[in-house]
């Protein structure tokens, strides 16, 4: 149920347009990686030598090349389904599919970088370009709050607060009320139990 998984991250709808099935690449792989077991077997025959060293190599390097692999589809599942979240919760505004769609390509960004990390493929441009990004995340959002994000939220605190505070009494009545019920629901309750038990006695 390969393609079935797949098929949840999007992928198996990139992969249409080539003719290809997520199923058909595992078993290419599978395919390969088991050739090059033999092969290295074969070579390792005549004892050292540098074709059967640059065999175990690339061989020891496949389970890194297959869970950066199953890293992308996952990340590629997780982007779906906050697209599908994010998009039926927003769907009432007009920005909400763009909102969705950036959440989706930072999630599938994160898994890339994560993807590339576990390869150690170019470490250092790798952390260099994550850490770019997020500075110019936090470096845009500091700059709108500052060039003008301050006073709207502000505005947005003090009406949170101020309908907190006016809702504060209603909602301690509320509670006092709830208390005093379920006090004398209780006293009921005891009565009930201590006329039961004289009645057995």
């Amino acid at each position: 149920h390969f393609d079935r998984l797949v098929e949840r991250g999007g992928v198996k709808r990139t992969l249409g347009r080539t003719g290809w099935d997520a199923s058909d690449i595992v078993a290419k792989i599978i395919f390969w990686a088991v050739l090059l077991f033999s092969a290295q077997l074969a070579f390792g025959v005549f004892g050292p030598n540098p074709i059967s060293d640059l065999l175990t190599r690339v061989i020891a390097f496949l389970p890194a090349l297959l869970v950066a692999g199953l890293i992308l589809v996952v990340a590629a599942a997780i982007a779906a389904g906050v697209k599908e979240i994010l998009g039926a919760a927003l769907s009432g505004v007009s920005y909400g599919q763009w909102l969705a769609r950036g959440a989706s390509v930072g999630v599938l960004l994160l898994g890339l970088f994560a993807a590339l990390s576990h390869l150690q493929i170019a470490p250092a441009i790798v952390n260099g370009l994550f850490y770019a990004i997020l500075a110019i995340v936090a470096g845009s959002a500091i700059v709108a709050i500052g060039g003008g994000g301050i006073q709207p939220m502000r505005n947005v605190w003090e009406r949170t607060i101020t309908r907190v505070s006016e809702e504060a009494p209603r909602l301690r009545g509320e509670a006092e009320e709830a208390a005093a019920k379920a006090k004398k629901r209780a006293e009921e309750l005891q009565r009930q139990g201590e006329d039961e038990f004289r009645r057995a006695a």
